[in-house]
């Protein structure tokens, strides 16, 4: 048995943060925000939870497939920043979808979510526990931003990325490769949202290092695992949390022929929705052709990683 991604969709909300009003705020500027992270500009929501913004992007993802929300039997939401406990936000989601009793759950793995989201879809497909899924990562990172703290204000922004998946017709290529993923407790407070009145910290130079010295032989495990060289990959879509990390990770990589996503630029860091907006980007503009090959790594916050070469819906 086999499984596929067969849409896409994506939501941000309208209000966007450019750095030049950032910096009326904080003390910084444009130059320093381009040169240190590659980040113009970030979507901030106003009234709109993190429900919302999964609700408006699974719309789009399921409207773009060939099912109806009926046809949906598994919701899995990864986020961070849902601000209640119960219900979570799957339920939400598709009650707002219209949805007929599908499986319901949240997931926290912060910045590697969608990735986490999407195995976990994939292996409940394969077991015969679902037939169509709805993975989205969502995140209001805007809720726990401390707007003193420079070093960090700068990097975040809110949205909602979601993908459907379905049990692909017996004898066709396998549209989700195997997962590689894990995490690094010993450097789990590296990046935080702890307490009662939580704000987004973070151990900067901890959290860079990592990504220098771990990632890359992990990314490139998993095109191993999928059978797929890196030079053959048609993108490369990794979690947008610095440009530096995501251009030296290509180059370490060797994704030379590979479309990079950069949406970093425009989005700002969106954690676990950061990963399906960019590859639904991508495919929106035709950048990605249907079929192709593309690598989704994850990666951050707890600390933990995930990624798996998928099929381009």
């Amino acid at each position: 048995m086999t499984t596929r991604i067969t849409a896409l969709g994506y939501y941000q909300p309208p209000r966007i943060l450019t750095n030049d009003e950032l910096s009326t705020i904080v003390d910084t500027d444009d130059r320093w925000i381009r040169s240190r992270v590659g980040i113009q500009q970030r979507h901030l929501a106003g009234d709109e939870t993190v429900a919302d913004m999964a609700t408006a992007a699974a719309a789009k993802a399921v409207s773009a497939s060939a099912l109806t929300a009926d046809e949906i039997d598994l919701v899995v939401v990864a986020t961070c920043t849902s601000v209640d406990r119960v219900p979570n936000v799957a339920s939400r989601v598709a009650r707002g979808l219209g949805m007929n009793g599908p499986a319901v759950f949240d997931l926290s793995t912060a910045c590697s979510g969608f990735s986490y989201g999407l195995a976990t879809a994939d292996h409940a497909i394969r077991a015969g526990a679902a037939r169509n899924a709805l993975v989205i990562g969502a995140e209001k990172l805007s809720d726990f931003i401390d707007w003193q703290d420079r070093s960090t204000c700068i990097l975040f922004g809110d949205g909602a990325g979601a993908a459907v998946l379905t049990r692909a017709p017996d004898g066709t290529p396998d549209g989700i490769g195997p997962v590689v993923w894990g995490g690094v407790p010993e450097l789990g407070d590296a990046v935080r949202i702890e307490g009662r009145d939580p704000r987004i910290q973070q151990d900067g130079q901890s959290v860079f290092h990592w990504t220098q010295t771990a990632l890359a032989p992990l990314a490139l495990r998993a095109c191993e695992q999928a059978g797929v060289r890196p030079s053959e990959l048609a993108a490369f879509v990794p979690h947008q949390a610095n440009l530096r990390i995501i251009e030296g990770l290509a180059r370490a990589l060797g994704a030379t022929g590979a479309v990079i996503a950069r949406d970093i630029v425009t989005s700002g860091n969106t954690s676990a929705a950061s990963t399906p907006i960019a590859l639904a980007k991508l495919v929106e503009r035709g950048e990605v052709e249907q079929g192709q090959p593309v690598l989704l790594f994850g990666f951050g916050g707890g600390l933990t990683y995930a990624g798996q070469v998928i099929r381009c819906p």
